[in-house]
């Protein structure tokens, strides 16, 4: 049985902030609230924790998963940044974009693209995921909550409950925040290209 924290949206509690980093310490598996949809997480290195999460969504291990992270010196702790990527990162940080870049050796191996050696990492625009990734003091490993069979992400936090309150610990309900995914845009060798319309604009990338 999962728990469930009310948490406000625009001034977190310290208090459940606090709990709710406990919580991913100790291996369990989080929904919250970001700046496009709920999303579903863990601590980047409980592999068990991240098996949940596969089984949750039913995923195989080509799923590109992502880094969320608190800041662009998070990004960069975990990611090769040349100077252009660094340029677009900045201008689109916070916000509501996942990057494609090649790993550092700071990301453990199975959570890369098998032949790529690539991650995503974003920074989400919501005061709650920022909180949490700030307790937390390094990323949280992330995918959209979308369930099998289904083209969307969940989006009211009672729905999710009633799902899945069995095979998660915690649902943050931050309120409502959107059913839309994130653009997907990658930055590897070079090159900018988008591979996923999302909520960001994506017309400078064109």
């Amino acid at each position: 049985m999962s728990q469930f924290f009310q948490i406000h949206s625009e001034s977190p509690q310290p208090r459940l902030i606090k709990q709710a980093v406990d919580i991913i310490q100790k291996g369990g598996v989080v929904v919250y609230p970001t700046d496009c949809a709920y999303a579903i997480a863990c601590h980047i290195g409980d592999k068990k924790a991240i098996d949940r999460i596969k089984n949750i969504r039913q995923l195989d291990d080509k799923h590109h998963f992502t880094l969320v992270c608190e800041d662009l010196s998070q990004i960069a702790t975990y990611a090769k940044v040349d100077n252009e990527a660094y340029r677009i990162l900045k201008s689109h940080t916070p916000g509501a974009y996942t990057f494609i870049l090649k790993a550092s050796k700071e990301v453990p191996k199975k959570l890369l693209h098998p032949k790529k050696k690539t991650i995503g990492l974003r920074v989400p625009d919501n005061a709650i995921a920022l909180a949490i990734l700030k307790e937390l003091g390094e990323p949280m490993l992330s995918s959209s909550l979308i369930l099998p069979n289904e083209d969307t992400p969940l989006t009211d936090p009672y729905d999710i409950r009633q799902t899945l309150e069995h095979s998660l610990d915690l649902i943050i309900d931050g309120g409502y925040c959107g059913m839309e995914v994130t653009s997907l845009v990658s930055l590897v060798d070079g090159e900018v290209e988008v591979l996923r319309q999302g909520m960001g604009d994506t017309t400078e990338f064109s």
